[in-house]
């Protein structure tokens, strides 16, 4: 769908800035709530984030906005690195572009973004929010890796599929629709 370098960029940072947002709701919601109002005492996740100041990053608790800066950049350069080329690819060596149905294309590709993205944004994840004040120990942070793949994946797969990538095909083509129609 993006035709050149530029809409390539843009396509991904309409897709992370959702996906970034997402996954930080799940993560402090569904995966860690319980967690946080354990800690904190509280009965509600929001009040629990509000009582503790923040979110642990980095072996510290930092404000929301930040984990989001955080995680966006990682998230972006991650996708425009590593995921949307090798995905293409991927999606390129099973099925030809020109004689394969759009859906059928699309779809391979965001199969292949999300099996190589969950694995290295899940690893990024386990360093960012090691509980370090414990110290480091190998074996802990590949559980850890394990552990949040196991839930990521299964959130990454289904919101991508279903949520995320048609909704931001459908900005994508309405920020560009005028352009690609002149140039056609």
């Amino acid at each position: 769908m993006p035709r050149n370098q530029f809409e390539r960029m843009v396509f991904a940072f309409i897709t992370v800035v959702i996906t970034v947002h997402a996954f930080v709701f799940y993560s402090v919601y569904v995966v860690n709530g319980d967690a946080l109002r354990t800690i904190a005492g509280t009965t509600s996740v929001l009040s629990a984030v509000r009582e503790i100041g923040g979110i642990y990053m980095f072996g510290r608790v930092m404000p929301v906005w930040s984990v989001m800066l955080v995680e966006f950049c990682f998230a972006y350069t991650m996708e425009c690195v590593y995921g949307s080329p090798l995905s293409f690819r991927l999606a390129c060596k099973n099925f030809d572009p020109r004689t394969t149905h759009p859906v059928l294309f699309e779809t391979s590709i965001i199969c292949a973004t999300v099996g190589l993205m969950v694995p290295a944004m899940s690893l990024i994840a386990t360093f960012l929010y090691y509980p370090y004040n414990n110290g480091f120990q190998i074996h802990t942070a590949l559980v850890q890796w394990l552990r949040l793949m196991c839930y990521n994946f299964p959130f990454a797969f289904f919101t991508q599929l279903f949520f995320i990538q048609p909704f931001v095909r459908t900005v994508f083509k309405a920020i560009f629709a005028r352009k690609n129609e002149q140039s056609a």
